[in-house]
C-alpha cells in the first residue's frame, strides 16, 4: 500500500511547498507528481496535501503520515546501503597474546581499517600455544605467537629478549626457596621460569600468580617475588634485573598469515614491521605498560 516511490513524492511536496519545486527535486513532471500523490491518497482513503493553500501544506492526515513516510523511507535507504556499501563484509580473523595489543599496534589496525572499509577485524587474544593450534586448525587468518623457535613458514620473526627480573627494593641474596611471580599454568614463561630454576637445583614456590603482565610485573615490584619477562615491558615498573640467575635466550615472536598476497599479507606485513621497531628502539616507544595475558 505504502509504496516508496508515492512516500518520496508526497515527502517532497510537503517539504517544499510546491508541486512544481517538488517535480524538478526528484526530476520528475509536474504532472507525474501529481498522479504520484493522488495514487497515495487513494490507497490511504484520505487527503494528505491542501492544494488550496499557497504554499500548499499538509492536512491533519497528511501530517500524521508525513513522519512515518520520512522513517520508512530512511530505512528503505538503510536497507539499501547494506547491500551496495561493502563497509565489514569481509573479516581478517588476527590471533594474538595481549600484551601485544599496543596503542601502537591498535594505530594499526585502526589505520588498516579506515584505507579498506570492506574489512573487519576480528581480534583475539590468548595463550600463543593455544593460538598456535587454532591458526593450524585454520580458525585465524593472521597470528603472532611467541616461541622458542620459530618455524619455517612464518611470515616474519623478531627475537624477543626476556630476563628475570627482582624488586628495586628486594635484597640482593635470595634464600631457598625463591619465592616467584607467575602467569597461571600453561604460559610460556611460567614453563621456561621452572625448567631454569630446576637446572640450577634452585628450590622455589609460586608466591603471586597473575593473569596478566601489568599485573605479574606489579607484583614483582612490590616485593613477592621475582619472575621472567619480556625487558622491553619492564621499563615502566619499580624493578630491576635479578642479576643473581644472569642471562636467559630469548625466546622469539613470530607473525604467521596463511596468504602471501592480498589485503591478509598486507596487514601481516604491517603487524611485522611494528613489532620489529618497538623491539629494536624500545626506549623510543610509544606504547604505555602493558595489560597482556600470559603469552
Amino acid at each position: 500500500m505504502l509504496d516508496q516511490r508515492l512516500l518520496r513524492a508526497f515527502v517532497a511536496i510537503a517539504d517544499t511547498g510546491s508541486f512544481t519545486t517538488a517535480a524538478q527535486r526528484l526530476h520528475m513532471t509536474q504532472s507525474t507528481i501529481s498522479q504520484q500523490l493522488g495514487r497515495l491518497e487513494q490507497a490511504v482513503d484520505r487527503t494528505l496535501i491542501d492544494r488550496t493553500d499557497r504554499p500548499v501544506r499538509t492536512t491533519e492526515a497528511g501530517e500524521r503520515l508525513l513522519g512515518y513516510a520520512r522513517r520508512i523511507l530512511s530505512l528503505q535507504q538503510e536497507a539499501e546501503l547494506l547491500f551496495t556499501d561493502p563497509w565489514g563484509s569481509a573479516a581478517i580473523r588476527i590471533g594474538l597474546p595481549d600484551d601485544i595489543v599496543t596503542p601502537a599496534m591498535s594505530e594499526i589496525f585502526a589505520s588498516f581499517a579506515d584505507r579498506h572499509r570492506e574489512i573487519r577485524l576480528d581480534v583475539t587474544a590468548g595463550l600463543s600455544r593455544d593460538l598456535t593450534r587454532r591458526f593450524r586448525g585454520g580458525e585465524f587468518d593472521i597470528v603472532v605467537v611467541k616461541e622458542p623457535a620459530a618455524s619455517a613458514d612464518r611470515h616474519a620473526s623478531v627475537a624477543e629478549a626476556i630476563g628475570w627480573f627482582e624488586g628495586a627494593g628486594a635484597p640482593r641474596v635470595w634464600d631457598d626457596p625463591i619465592p616467584l611471580v607467575a602467569f597461571p599454568v600453561g604460559g610460556l614463561y611460567r614453563e621456561t621460569m621452572f625448567e631454569r630454576l630446576e637446572r640450577e637445583r634452585r628450590r622455589f614456590y609460586i608466591a603471586f600468580t597473575a593473569t596478566s603482565l601489568n599485573s605479574v610485573l606489579v607484583a614483582v615490584g612490590a616485593g613477592l617475588g621475582i619472575s621472567l619477562v619480556p625487558i622491553h615491558a619492564a621499563r615502566h615498573y619499580n624493578v630491576r634485573p635479578a642479576d643473581f640467575l644472569g642471562t636467559e635466550a630469548a625466546m622469539v615472536l613470530s607473525v604467521y598469515a596463511w596468504e602471501k598476497k592480498g589485503k591478509v599479507a598486507e596487514l601481516a606485513e604491517l603487524m611485522s614491521g611494528q613489532l620489529a621497531a618497538q623491539r629494536q628502539n624500545p626506549r623510543h616507544s610509544t606504547d604505555s605498560p602493558g595489560e597482556g595475558r600470559p603469552v
